[in-house]
């Protein structure tokens, strides 16, 4: 059996890891957010980069825009519905420049059963070696997106004009991966 030593399985470090959005509110100001539970699944190839993939998957419950109100609404019907769907999921379909510093991941993400394709622009912040002798490596992400374009579209208007809530949603993603140890052949 032959293997691919260019290819390596990395997993995301749950400890590690936060996807932080931005949104306007009032039409006055931003209110930010995260999501405190994510994993996912990195296929790293070196050799061919633009082969790599990566599968995240995030805990829509997990929510937290320090207001407890607010995230309980975030959870309902009205915008998220974590009863009847309980996870973003984002899986790439392609990357484009440099792994090793400043890149584009483009992928399909998954929010409220709508899939639709979003792009980040990502760089890599280090890698290197844990005090356990696992090899890790950081990586700072950003884009945009449209919540309504995955059928987020509660909102209420104001007797002033403009609305509660903007349409555009600011991400910002800071994950650590850990490399994976393939087991010894028996």
């Amino acid at each position: 059996m032959s293997t691919d030593n260019s290819v390596s399985t990395w997993t995301i470090d749950p400890t590690h890891a936060e996807v932080a959005f931005a949104v306007r509110h009032l039409m006055l100001a931003t209110v930010r957010g995260r999501f405190g539970t994510v994993s996912g699944t990195i296929e790293l190839n070196e050799a061919a980069p633009a082969k790599s993939t990566v599968d995240v998957t995030v805990d829509i419950a997990s929510i937290d825009t320090r207001q407890e109100m607010r995230d309980n609404h975030l959870r309902s019907a009205d915008f998220f519905d974590v009863a009847n769907h309980p996870t973003l999921h984002f899986v790439s379909t392609r990357v484009e420049g440099d792994i090793t510093g400043e890149f584009r991941l483009i992928g399909d993400l998954t929010i409220r059963g709508t899939t639709k394709e979003v792009t980040l622009n990502v760089s890599l912040q280090g890698r290197g070696r844990d005090p356990w002798g696992n090899e890790r490596a950081g990586f700072e992400a950003t884009g945009k997106l449209n919540r309504k374009d995955f059928g987020l579209t509660w909102n209420q208007a104001l007797e002033t004009g403009g609305v509660a809530v903007g349409d555009e949603v600011k991400l910002s993603i800071d994950v650590e991966i850990v490399r994976q140890v393939a087991a010894a052949a028996a």
